[in-house]
């Protein structure tokens, strides 16, 4: 039995169909490997956001860095949303996508100068400081620019989420935010050394994929203890962010729905405070898809391999995290459908690089096509050149029509920037 964890996916005459949209189609076109994204499932995962948050006075701020396609942005940008950004880079593309500078926060432990004039120049909303050093270069120069600039401090709640290491934010010792016993210090610090920064709010994100509500009930529960202490000292605190994380499913993971978190946050936070929260993976994870074509089979004593187009320079969260994404065959004839355990593995030179271990396919021929599930968050943005391999492309499909986002690289792009030296 073939099961589907991504809700815009579904079979049709035994093809696989995104949206209403043939993917059999779209690698005969665009080639693999090959990035497909539902354009109706990102809008469906910003409104749950929007719905839950409606009786709040609230800011939603796309955590670029889950996935920075310009066409994604736009989306976005269409439906309201702001930008939650962590380097100049992204901060120039969520503006060249038409997301107002008004709606945009600056994270990130390590903002160069040149970063802090740009978003500075451009008036972004506000910058959440994660350090004292962070804090005086900021300060100096926003005083260069005879400007008085809107921060919020990043405070490390220090709460354990259950997540993978590389994705917990909020835990004692961590390279992010100011840790939460020292935060009443530094905010004195900024209140009455920096003079040039409007302390308004308070920043935490406490990591990623978190599939329970109890680590954000207690991260809120320790922010706002803090928030109350800062009115004592002169600090009038009218935002609150509380970043995203919240959990998507990849297998069988039954994460809160932004409904059920939100609802618990407003019995936390006070009506006074504007809510700024920073979801990306939930807005793309599960509105995209990889495609990638069986190269080989290859059997080593019991273990056989599938050899695909597909590696970890297009998908390096399986390689980096251990992640878990589902795998299922692009077109399955349920006649001649028998099943066997494949390790799904790409052609990079390391043993790191696989897509999927142990898993129960159908025996593929070499030539067609699997769907790796559950990639919008985290695949593409994170794909590299490495073994001088070209990036793929990236499709949007929205109902019955499809159209190209990115193309597909080629040798000279790859090359290009060498030569010109």
């Amino acid at each position: 039995m073939i099961n589907l964890v991504t809700p815009k996916l579904n079979y049709k005459n035994g093809l696989l169909h995104f949206e209403e949209v043939n993917l059999c189609s779209l690698v005969t076109t665009y080639s693999t490997p090959l990035y497909v994204y539902s354009r109706n499932q990102i809008v469906e995962n910003f409104l749950e956001y929007k719905k839950a948050l409606n009786k709040r006075k609230h800011l939603i701020c796309f955590a670029v860095k889950a996935n920075t396609n310009y066409q994604v942005l736009r989306i976005i940008c269409s439906l309201g949303g702001g930008a939650d950004v962590t380097s100049g880079g992204e901060l120039y593309r969520v503006i060249k996508a038409g997301i107002s500078p008004k709606k945009i926060v600056y994270a990130g432990v390590g903002k160069t100068k040149e970063e802090i004039m740009f978003a500075i120049k451009n008036g972004i909303f506000l910058f959440n400081i994660e350090s004292k050093d962070e804090a005086i270069l900021i300060n100096t120069v926003a005083k260069s620019f005879r400007k008085k600039v809107d921060v919020a401090i990043r405070v490390n709640p220090e709460v354990s989420t259950g997540a993978h290491y590389h994705i917990s934010t909020g835990e004692e010792g961590t390279k992010f935010g100011i840790p939460i016993d020292e935060l009443i210090e530094f905010a004195r610090y900024i209140l009455y050394e920096c003079k040039n920064l409007n302390l308004i709010g308070l920043h935490y994100h406490i990591g990623s994929q978190i599939c329970l509500l109890k680590p954000f009930v207690d991260a809120a529960k320790k922010v706002v203890k803090e928030i109350h202490k800062l009115s004592q000292i002169g600090v009038k605190i009218k935002y609150i962010d509380i970043g995203g994380g919240l959990g998507i499913r990849y297998k069988n993971e039954r994460p809160p729905t932004p409904q059920s978190l939100i609802l618990r946050l407003f019995e936390i936070i006070p009506e006074e405070l504007t809510i700024i929260c920073e979801p990306g993976r939930y807005i793309v994870g599960n509105a995209g898809v990889l495609i990638t074509k069986v190269l080989y089979h290859k059997k080593v004593k019991n273990k056989n391999f599938l050899i695909v187009d597909a590696s970890m320079t297009d998908l390096i969260r399986p390689a980096f995290y251990g992640a878990y994404h589902n795998i299922v065959p692009l077109s399955v004839n349920r006649e001649q459908l028998t099943m066997n355990y494949y390790d799904v593995v790409g052609p990079v030179c390391e043993t790191s690089d696989f897509l999927g271990k142990n898993r129960y396919l159908p025996d593929i021929p070499n030539g067609e096509y699997l769907v790796i599930e559950t990639v919008g968050a985290y695949g593409f943005v994170m794909s590299s050149n490495y073994n001088s391999r070209c990036r793929a492309a990236e499709i949007m499909v929205n109902g019955k029509q499809h159209y190209l986002i990115r193309e597909r690289e080629d040798y000279k792009d790859i090359t290009k920037n060498e030569y010109k030296c």
